[in-house]
């Protein structure tokens, strides 16, 4: 890592968090609340653990779902590495089904389309809505986030990291990252 600098503190991401969780209580005030919250692996579901805890405080109880995309990602088998496997755990029918996917960063589409795939091979939801902490602002794919808790604009060539606990000397919060 060349250079970082942080964005968001951990103070911020809890707010991003309240923010994203009244959004969806608001979606959902005065109406029959059967939905799931599916958090991606790894950082997504995370977030959408904390969603879930602020989305309890305001008195719903969704269902609560893990989601795998690495064997539906578009680069799988061009990386050098092998790829980490994590558990999928999707332990309601999502036919018919309102489903927000959560992910901690929207970026360039990518993973967000292949969890798509990923899910509609468990059912047909009624809908799915997406939920993310940072929107970087222009997807490669049409892919828009409906819940967000902030917007950045940084130069293509850096990253954004969200740390939820201290990791590798990075204080929980959201940086944004140069790598080398």
């Amino acid at each position: 890592m060349e250079s970082s600098r942080q964005l968001f503190s951990a103070g911020d991401i809890d707010a991003g968090v309240k923010e994203i969780a009244q959004k969806i209580a608001a979606r959902f005030a005065g109406k029959d609340a059967d939905f799931a919250l599916v958090g991606i692996q790894q950082m997504g579901v995370v977030l959408a653990e904390k969603i879930y805890n602020e989305m309890k405080n305001l008195g719903y109880s969704p269902d609560f779902g893990k989601l795998d995309i690495t064997m539906y990602r578009d680069d799988f088998g061009k990386r050098d590495i092998l790829p980490m496997i994590n558990e999928t755990a999707i332990p309601f029918d999502v036919n018919d089904k309102e489903i927000i996917l959560v992910d901690d960063v929207l970026s360039s589409g990518r993973t967000i389309r292949a969890a798509l795939d990923a899910l509609t091979d468990f059912g047909r939801p009624g809908f799915i809505r997406l939920a993310v902490l940072v929107d970087r602002g222009e997807p490669e794919f049409p892919i828009r986030a409906d819940y967000v808790g902030f917007k950045v604009t940084l130069p293509a060539e850096r990253k954004v990291k969200v740390h939820f606990i201290e990791n590798n000397g990075f204080q929980p919060g959201i940086y944004d990252v140069k790598w080398q």
